[in-house]
């Protein structure tokens, strides 16, 4: 799991890879909830695809910039593009499929 800063991630995005990424807050019930569920996929998508997460209050930049009005929202890039979105709190199977499709 990767703990996104601005830096680390343009760097990631420069690279391509299929990345997901969660943006939460601590402060967040329901991305206290989806936090397991990221950490489980981040373990079983290791070396293929980049999952990690952004705290919107440490990194407002990137919220800005992805214009992510509600949290926990989980942003899919591919080829250093936005390629998906999900916002609230959704089953391990919503975040699979995208996944799969896009490997």
């Amino acid at each position: 799991m990767v703990h996104f800063d601005m830096e680390t991630f343009d760097k990631a995005l420069e690279e391509g890879k299929l990345m997901m990424v969660d943006f939460w807050a601590e402060w967040c019930g329901p991305c206290q909830m989806l936090g397991p569920v990221i950490e489980s996929l981040a373990e079983e998508y290791e070396g293929r695809a980049v999952v990690g997460k952004v705290n919107t209050d440490e990194e407002q930049e990137l919220a800005i910039r992805y214009r992510v009005m509600n949290i926990p929202t989980v942003l899919f890039f591919k080829d250093g593009r936005e390629i998906e979105r999900r916002v609230g709190v959704m089953p391990p199977d919503a975040f699979v499929q995208i996944l799969e499709e896009n490997l």
